[in-house]
């Protein structure tokens, strides 16, 4: 998960109809180089995060199945605690994201047009 937040670093560089990417206003009035240029093109935005609830769903039901086998005495205990605690690290970031997108929403119904 940690690589698909990374990899959100290659969002930056938008790509225009002719194939060049575009720097950000400040830099090309200043005449000094973006810090973006050179990022290779990531994933779409949709796919990252496609990619991270996968990841989570993933850790949930690994985390479910070393719960079940902890119960019937055939995981170690450490394991089944590293798997549950990597689930409810996904789970807290998946929500994280959903209150960040519901926030923005948010502050985009209340602008004046």
């Amino acid at each position: 998960m940690i690589d698909a937040v990374k990899s959100l670093g290659a969002f930056s560089v938008t790509k225009e109809t002719d194939g060049t990417h575009s720097t950000s206003s400040s830099s090309s009035i200043f005449g000094m180089p973006a810090a973006t240029q050179g990022v290779p093109q990531g994933q779409s935005f949709a796919s990252v995060l496609g990619d991270m609830a996968s990841d989570a769903i993933g850790a949930m039901k690994k985390a479910e199945g070393m719960s079940l086998d902890g119960i019937r005495g055939q995981a170690n205990t450490r394991e089944v605690v590293d798997a549950v605690m990597s689930a409810e690290q996904s789970l807290q970031t998946a929500i994280a994201i959903r209150d960040k997108v519901v926030t923005a929403y948010l502050e985009i119904a209340r602008m004046q047009i």
